[in-house]
């Protein structure tokens, strides 16, 4: 019966997590017109008699409240804007010009701001120049205040009424050979006195981190990315539970290898060891597309993962487990001890575990991890649960990846 009604629960996270992304994947989906993309690069692609637009996939929140455009070409007028449109904006205007949209132009230094007559705001902009738009969360009621940045100094804010919808990032071209550097992830501080600047780095939901910057949501990989022992790690402060039993990622950049590792790990797991590499730990690499169980020697388990792909990481805890069991260990119903996992690959078998001779881990009940890629689950694997519980960890392993970390997307 308990097989059952397991079976039963996990059919029903399949298909609970498939009609989220599917409702993500109508709502977050850029849209583009009289411009090409690549990667980072818009250009515009239209007669100079009609305008282009881009709006992004996700709008400006909390959590990601900012973003940039550096001018790479002015083109015949430098008739490039920056700012904020509701989702389906028409693409023949630019931003600005329409109810509900506010964008910073540079070929006039004007703000429009839901019409086609814009207000002096601030400087000119041309070829080399970086734009900034961004969003502040102290506004009155029913407000909302959108700042302007030029090269990293704040040109001026405006107040607008919120949007229940938000606002989506957008860019406006309006003539031959208008070339732009988009940057959706960038981050904003606010300069004090002393020079030093004050992100929101979210470092606070990070208990460890190894060779990893956070900025904002977002994990930079820092290490040397020589050899198998220069892993980056990041582990979160708190284990999931059966509340938050649910995290993902978003492979921004790949990176030279991809070396990229979700999973879950005990809390004193060793820093220079990838997630699944050794005990009490479980991970899902993307790379080969393997999983990794207390081991170096990982199982084939589902498809590798590349830019853009977004990788989860879960629990399915039993109906009776106690929710407050990763505060209280005592409370736990402990089965045994669990011997270390042998290592039995020779390319990790000279990576010692700093923690291997500290002694064996205490395992408790039996739980449900499984993992997730774009929405639809890969796998599952029953595991014993470390004392503490499972905490959230990423590794990184090769120069220049970058993940964004929803540590809540289930949540509200």
């Amino acid at each position: 019966m308990d097989d059952i009604n397991l079976h039963y629960r996990f059919l029903n996270w399949r298909r609970r997590i498939r009609e989220i992304r599917e409702v993500r994947a109508v709502r977050y989906r850029e849209r583009l017109k009289r411009m090409l993309r690549d990667g980072d690069v818009l250009r515009y692609h239209g007669n100079s008699d009609e305008v282009g637009c881009f709006v992004a996939a996700r709008p400006l929140s909390k959590r990601n409240r900012y973003f940039e455009v550096t001018i790479i070409e002015t083109g015949v007028r430098g008739m490039i804007a920056v700012g904020l449109v509701p989702q389906f904006y028409k693409l023949d205007h630019q931003p600005g010009w329409l109810p509900n949209s506010v964008a910073f132009h540079a070929d006039d230094g004007k703000l429009y701001n839901g019409n086609t007559v814009g207000q002096q705001f601030g400087p000119k902009c041309c070829r080399g120049d970086r734009i900034g738009c961004g969003i502040s969360l102290d506004g009155e009621d029913g407000q909302l205040t959108v700042f302007f940045t030029k090269n990293g100094h704040e040109v001026g804010n405006v107040e607008i009424p919120a949007s229940p919808d938000g606002l989506y990032p957008a860019v406006g071209m309006h003539s031959l050979g208008e070339e732009v550097l988009l940057d959706l992830n960038a981050e904003w501080g606010m300069e004090e006195d002393d020079g030093q600047m004050i992100v929101d780095s979210h470092e606070e939901d990070w208990a460890r981190l190894h060779d990893v910057k956070v900025t904002g949501t977002l994990l930079e990989y820092v290490g040397k990315g020589k050899s198998i022992v220069d892993v980056g790690l990041a582990q979160a402060r708190r284990p999931l539970n059966t509340r938050f039993h649910y995290y993902e990622l978003e492979i921004t950049d790949a990176g030279e290898k991809c070396y990229i590792a979700l999973g879950l790990a005990r809390r004193d797991y060793p820093k220079n060891r990838h997630p699944g590499w050794s005990r009490g730990s479980i991970a899902y690499h993307a790379d080969d597309g393997k999983l990794f169980h207390g081991s170096g020697v990982g199982d084939p388990f589902g498809p590798r993962c590349l830019e853009g792909d977004i990788m989860g990481c879960g629990i399915m805890f039993p109906r009776d487990f106690n929710i407050d069991g990763g505060d209280d260990i005592d409370d736990w119903d402990f089965d045994g001890v669990a011997k270390p996992l042998e290592v039995h690959n020779d390319l990790y078998a000279n990576n010692e575990d700093e923690d291997e001779d500290e002694g064996e881990d205490l395992e408790g009940r039996k739980v449900m991890v499984f993992f997730t890629r774009n929405g639809k689950v890969v796998g599952r694997r029953e595991v014993a649960l470390p004392v503490g519980g499972f905490y959230p960890t990423i590794g990184m392993m090769s120069t220049g990846e970058k993940v964004r970390v929803d540590l809540h997307p289930l949540s509200g």
